[in-house]
């Protein structure tokens, strides 16, 4: 007899930490919990639909020309001459 008083007792025990689904939360059919914990009802049906498909042809990428620098001449007065990145006697 205290064996199946310990079973009885373990099987309840068992049973009582086990998660029960609550589909409704407690709302009913139709509604849910809303953020603050009050009853709402569920929106209607949503439709998705596949977005159109859209052909872009790809943009035409011009090469712009390199930019050429060329140094301006140094000219120093005369008698001057251009020696060590200045102008020097």
């Amino acid at each position: 007899m205290k064996y199946l008083i310990a079973a009885a007792l373990l099987a309840t025990t068992v049973v009582g930490f086990a998660p029960v689904a609550d589909a409704a939360q407690g709302c009913g059919r139709g509604f849910h919990r809303g953020p603050y914990g009050g009853c709402q009802p569920n929106r209607g049906v949503v439709v998705v639909r596949p977005a159109p498909v859209v052909v872009v042809r790809p943009p035409v990428v011009y090469r712009r020309a390199p930019v050429v620098v060329i140094p301006r001449a140094r000219v120093c007065p005369r008698g001057m001459v251009w020696i060590a990145g200045r102008c020097r006697y």
